[in-house]
């Protein structure tokens, strides 16, 4: 076998220039001076400690800024965002929106209870002020003239677009309707209201004693109805019985079964204005 040669062991370290990422060697002890020990290296723990110092500087400034205040409004009933002192002398948000038109308000159940009853008030009133049961008829104005000769202008046409009566009873039929057509889905049927002296004197030459005197008609004065045959019966004649005094409308005594004359269950009267100004047959 042929002997081997022996390669030499002496290696060059490479400079530290040469290879920047390879660990820092420190210089062996007798290259050093004499007397001096190796530099310790600086510990790397100071860095993470000096970063985690600045997050928790920052995480307080956060808290005093945003977190405090909100907790502060919560309490108080409002969330503010921001230092207390940059709301001052700005308005409640009650009062921004009880300032506003009632067109550009919100709905009602979005305000605060101190404003809510202020909003409803308001929208009552807007209500009221564009609701009619009968468009156009005033019911505080009273027809001028005697039994069966009233001033027309003055009288109420009904929603069947034909049949007339004075502007108070019109105006509380009208609003008796309403609810009868919220129960059936269908208005009132009526047949005659307002009667001129001579059109009474044709229904009495056709009816006979079953007709009241010219005269002496509440049809005259527009403050009676006759109703079609179809509400004198079954539910709808028990709706009108529960119903038609409330809102003013009844039966005379003389026309109810069994009373003093006729049983006509078709006529009814506005007893408040019969009383005050027509032919009242208590």
């Amino acid at each position: 076998m042929g002997s081997h040669r022996a390669e030499s062991t002496t290696r060059v370290r490479p400079s530290r220039a040469d290879s920047p990422s390879a660990p820092a060697v420190p210089r062996p002890a007798a290259s050093l001076p004499a007397g001096r020990l190796p530099a310790r290296p600086e510990p790397r723990r100071r860095r993470s400690t000096t970063a985690l110092g600045r997050v928790g500087v920052l995480a307080a400034l956060v808290g005093v800024t945003v977190i405090v205040p909100v907790a502060e409004g919560m309490a108080d009933g409002d969330i503010v965002v921001g230092p207390l002192h940059d709301q001052a002398g700005l308005p409640s948000t009650v009062t921004a929106l009880t300032a506003l038109p009632l067109s550009d308000l919100p709905p009602t159940p979005l305000v605060a209870t101190d404003g809510s009853s202020r909003l409803r008030a308001l929208a009552d009133v807007s209500r009221d002020a564009e609701r009619s049961a009968l468009p156009g008829c005033d019911g505080s104005v009273r027809a001028e003239g005697e039994n069966g000769l009233l001033a027309t202008e003055d009288l109420c046409t009904l929603w069947d677009g034909r049949t007339q009566m004075r502007a108070d009873a019109a105006v509380a039929l009208a609003e008796l309707n309403e609810v009868h057509v919220a129960r059936f889905g269908t208005d009132l049927c009526v047949v005659s209201g307002y009667r001129t002296l001579a059109q009474q004197r044709s229904v009495k030459a056709q009816k006979g004693g079953l007709a009241a005197t010219p005269g002496k008609s509440n049809h005259g004065w527009g403050l009676a109805m006759d109703f079609c045959s179809i509400e004198t019966s079954g539910a709808r004649w028990q709706w009108l019985n529960d119903n038609g005094p409330t809102f003013g409308w009844e039966q005379p005594n003389w026309a109810v079964k069994g009373g003093s004359g006729p049983y006509e269950p078709w006529h009814w009267e506005y007893t408040k204005g019969v009383k005050a100004d027509g032919e009242y047959y208590g």
